[in-house]
């Protein structure tokens, strides 16, 4: 699945040339795709999740629900400034990600956090990437992606504080999917 470039805008905000908007509106479509896919994912997790640890997690990830949608409308509102179209739409995420789909149904809550875990490390290192591009070209799209780059990693917390260990040993160190990620957290049916 290939991300398709986006063409020059007719117009862009005062002081960014419209060759800049271009490469930006490129940039945050994908992140506008991966906040969406996040926050579906995330409720999926909601809705899935079982266990003793079931009404701890359910509770959390409400919150991240809430701010991760809030992050999707500040990215598609921030497209829209830049002159660009904000795809919303499932089709436009499906056609243009690339990553697949969240991988574990039902799962015990520590599975379901083990997945999460992987999930959030690829999720911020592709922002950590969107920052350094942004940076370059523009602070107030660089500035709204660091500011969701430091509640996302907030999310990661969360989530790996339940897969800590009292050591500090991280259950999901070695995952690098998200059946890994399930297979180290806990248990996955």
């Amino acid at each position: 699945m290939a991300k398709e470039t986006v063409p020059t805008p007719k117009y862009t905000v005062p002081g960014l040339s419209t060759d800049d908007a271009r490469k930006l509106i490129d940039l945050l479509r994908l992140r506008l795709h991966a906040l969406n896919d996040l926050h579906l994912t995330l409720k999926h997790v909601h809705w899935n999740v079982v266990g003793p640890h079931f009404i701890a997690v359910h509770e959390m990830l409400d919150p991240q629900v809430d701010r991760v949608r809030d992050m999707a409308d500040d990215v598609a509102e921030r497209l829209a400034a830049l002159g660009g179209v904000a795809q919303g739409t499932p089709g436009s995420l499906v056609k243009e990600r690339t990553w697949d789909d969240y991988s574990i149904g039902r799962a015990d809550a520590i599975a379901h956090l083990g997945a999460l875990d992987v999930v959030y490390t690829g999720i911020l290192e592709a922002v950590r990437k969107a920052v350094e591009v942004a940076g370059e070209i523009d602070p107030a799209t660089e500035d709204l992606l660091i500011e969701q780059l430091r509640d996302l990693e907030q999310f990661q917390w969360f989530v790996r504080a339940h897969l800590e260990s009292a050591g500090g040993t991280l259950a999901t160190a070695d995952a690098t999917t998200e059946k890994d990620g399930a297979s180290a957290g806990g248990d996955v049916s």
